[in-house]
C-alpha cells in the first residue's frame, strides 16, 4: 500500500493532477478519508522539518539577494561559512518544482558548512517569487518561461564565477526539477559550470550528451522508474560520449529519498552516501 501510495503522490506532483482526485485515489486505496489523510501527510514534504541547520547559526552568514539577471527580477537565498577558506567555489542549489521552500535554503546552509559559498535561486522570481502554498507553486513551474529559466541559470553562473574572492569555479546540484535543470544548463552551458549534480532528475535526449561539458555526478531512486526511463540512457549516452559522469543509483528508495522533510520517502542511508559523494565532488571540482 505504501508504494502505491507513494506513486499516486509522485503522479499528482508531476502530472498536475488535481487534489480532488489525489484523495479520492488515497481513499480508495486506504479505505477511508481519515487514513488517506495521513498517507498523504507522510508522503508530502513538511517545512515544519525543514531546517537541520539553524538559519541563525552563527557559523554562516546568510541573506536573501534580490536583482535583475537576464532582463527580469532574480532573487536567491544566499549562505557562506564565517571562516575557513578565504576564496571558495560557489554551489547554485536548485529547488524542485515547488519553489524556494525552507527546505531548500536548509540544502544551501548545509552546503555553506560543506566549505563552500551557495546560492538557491528561486527560478519563480519573475513570476512574482515562490507562493507559500505548494500547488500554487507547481502550477507556476509548469508555465514558466524556461527559456528564460535556462538563461537566469547560466546568468547566476557567470555572477558567481567571476566575482571577487572566489575561485572561479562554479557547481550546481539540483532535486526532481532542479535535477532536470542541471542536466539541462550543462547542455545549454558549454564550460559556465565546473561540477554539476542532479538528484533524481528527468533527464534530456541521450543526443544532447555531446554538448555536455560540465562533469556531472547523477543519483537516482531504486523505485523511481518515472525517471530512470529517462536517466538510464542519458547515464550511458554520456558514457559512451566519452564525458565525466558518474551515475549512482540507490535500491529499493523512492524518487525525493534526500528531502529528509519527507517522512515516507526519506532514506537516511542512502541520503547519507549521495550526500558524501556529492560534497566530495565537489571538492575536487570547485577548490582552488
Amino acid at each position: 500500500m505504501r508504494d502505491r501510495a507513494v506513486q499516486l503522490y509522485d503522479a499528482f506532483t508531476h502530472e498536475h493532477r488535481d487534489r480532488r482526485t489525489l484523495l479520492r485515489q488515497m481513499t480508495a486505496l486506504a479505505g477511508s478519508a481519515a487514513a488517506a489523510e495521513a498517507l498523504i501527510l507522510g508522503i508530502a514534504a513538511s517545512p515544519a522539518a525543514a531546517a537541520r541547520i539553524d538559519p541563525a547559526d552563527k557559523r554562516l552568514r546568510a541573506d536573501r539577494w534580490e536583482g535583475t539577471i537576464a532582463g527580469k527580477p532574480a532573487a536567491a537565498y544566499v549562505a557562506s561559512p564565517v571562516s575557513g577558506a578565504k576564496r571558495r567555489g560557489t554551489v547554485i542549489v536548485i529547488h524542485e518544482n515547488r519553489g524556494l521552500t525552507a527546505h531548500i535554503q536548509d540544502v544551501a546552509r548545509r552546503i555553506a558548512l560543506a566549505g563552500f559559498d551557495a546560492a538557491a535561486p528561486d527560478f519563480l522570481a519573475p513570476q512574482g517569487g515562490t507562493p507559500a502554498d505548494e500547488d500554487a507553486a507547481r502550477t507556476l513551474i509548469g508555465s514558466a518561461d524556461y527559456d528564460l529559466v535556462i538563461a537566469q541559470g547560466l546568468g547566476f553562473a557567470e555572477r558567481y564565477r567571476t566575482r571577487r574572492g572566489g575561485t572561479g569555479k562554479v557547481g550546481m546540484v539540483g532535486f526532481c526539477w532542479g535535477g532536470a535543470l542541471v542536466d539541462r544548463l550543462a547542455v545549454a552551458g558549454g564550460p559556465a559550470f565546473a561540477a554539476g549534480v542532479s538528484y533524481y532528475g528527468p533527464a534530456p535526449a541521450p543526443s544532447e550528451a555531446a554538448k555536455v561539458q560540465t562533469p556531472l555526478m547523477l543519483h537516482y531512486a531504486g523505485k523511481d522508474t518515472r525517471v530512470a526511463a529517462t536517466g538510464e540512457p542519458w547515464a550511458a549516452a554520456l558514457k559512451a560520449a566519452g564525458k565525466p559522469v558518474e551515475a549512482f543509483t540507490y535500491a529499493n528508495v523512492d524518487h525525493a529519498f534526500n528531502n529528509d522533510t519527507s517522512a515516507e520517502r526519506y532514506d537516511k542511508t542512502a541520503a547519507d552516501l549521495a550526500w558524501g559523494r556529492t560534497i566530495a565532488f565537489f571538492h575536487q571540482h570547485l577548490d582552488a
